[in-house]
């Protein structure tokens, strides 16, 4: 896909459909973008290649099949890993394997993981006070929260997660991290400025989940903070390189240079697929230990199963629960997932030894009804390929 068949694609409506196809795959020509580098070893293995088109599963009462649930679902490229090999791909016209492509909010789980291999080091401690860290805070909501309250988005704060209102929170927002032009909303504070000056709620901390994106934005800064490195080194350092990843990654900088670690990873579909291996691995990846068993094995069996019943997103996994930043859909299944708005997925059935990883340019942000068929889809599949 040229640039020539988007030529409107720009910094106010690159996240719309259709221009939203080709900006996803290309931030770095509309946002400020920091590089995170690979050091490429093998390529994936190959397995028994499984037949997408032979597969179907129910949605809505009707017998659906894979090629319509991915196009419905605006996928740009699928790909599915039975014990660590591929075993089934999907891409759109316009996508390729090593492309980059902006995953939004599964940047969350990625960046948590780096957090998990500095409290290892004795670098981070969950319980401590955010101000430990970041004493800007001290008048914010996360004056007085934990950092373990930052990972399983347990702050008590005043913010309204509305993506699609003009003027409301996330507007303010993405202006300050400079994913939005100013129009009618002028803020040059950036990132970090913005997040310092979010009030609290009435509640208390660790009472309900309540899904905002800043907090994850806190952790970066409190990460880059606690180690005295940058985002984008750690992650090149512990993360990238040492997994053997195959691509370049990139994540979004506001204009004073702060990472946007609650959306702004850009990745290929193929090392998307290595970090969602090295989950199932528990943290290990072709025999190398990358984040802590430890960390990895918490994710899977604690997070506050109350708190999320209260919370905002309860009805996409309704026994479900939220562990520094990944999602446990259903503690007697034995799955995780990393999610991002319009459709980004990685998907690990740990019984079913698949990891199924999903990038899209779905049209509506947060889109239910999608998130729905996705993962019955994702169902049908481990289902088949087991």
């Amino acid at each position: 896909m040229s640039t020539e068949q988007f030529p409107q694609a720009n910094l106010s409506n690159w996240r719309q459909h259709p221009y939203s196809r080709w900006s996803f795959t290309h931030v770095d020509q509309l946002v400020p973008v920091a590089r995170i580098a690979a050091a490429p070893s093998s390529p994936l293995p190959q397995g028994p290649a499984f037949d997408l088109a032979m597969l179907h599963h129910t949605w809505n009462g009707a017998r659906v099949s894979a090629q319509e649930t991915l196009a419905a679902t605006h996928t740009d490229g699928l790909l599915v890993l039975k014990h660590g090999a591929v075993v089934a791909s999907h891409l759109a016209p316009y996508q390729q394997l090593h492309t980059p492509h902006i995953v939004f909010s599964v940047s969350k789980s990625i960046t948590a993981c780096l957090a998990g291999i500095l409290v290892e080091q004795g670098l981070l401690d969950p319980n401590a006070p955010v101000t430990h860290y970041v004493p800007e805070a001290e008048n914010s909501a996360y004056g007085d929260c934990t950092l373990r309250h930052v990972l399983d988005m347990t702050v008590s704060i005043r913010f309204i997660e509305d993506y699609l209102d003009p003027l409301g929170d996330v507007a303010r927002y993405r202006v300050a991290m400079g994913w939005n032009p100013p129009g009618a909303i002028a803020d040059d504070r950036g990132l970090h400025a913005f997040i310092a000056t979010l009030p609290k709620a009435e509640h208390p901390h660790g009472e309900r989940f309540h899904y905002v994106s800043p907090n994850s934005d806190m952790l970066g800064w409190i990460i880059e903070r606690a180690s005295g490195s940058t985002l984008v080194e750690l992650l090149t350092r512990h993360i990238w390189q040492p997994m053997g990843m195959a691509d370049d990654a990139s994540i979004t900088v506001d204009r004073l240079g702060a990472p946007r670690t609650a959306g702004g990873i850009s990745t290929s579909l193929t090392d998307l697929a290595r970090f969602g291996e090295m989950m199932r691995g528990v943290g290990s990846y072709l025999g190398r230990r990358i984040v802590p068993e430890a960390w990895v094995e918490d994710i899977l069996h604690k997070g506050d199963s109350q708190a999320w019943a209260k919370g905002d997103l309860a009805a996409l996994f309704p026994q479900g629960r939220y562990r520094s930043k990944w999602y446990i859909a259903d503690p007697s299944s034995n799955v995780l997932c990393a999610i991002g708005i319009h459709g980004q997925w990685i998907y690990v059935d740990y019984e079913a030894g698949m990891v199924a990883v999903k990038q899209s340019s779905q049209p509506i942000p947060a889109d239910d009804e999608a998130d729905h068929r996705t993962l019955s889809f994702f169902r049908a599949l481990a289902a088949a390929i087991t």
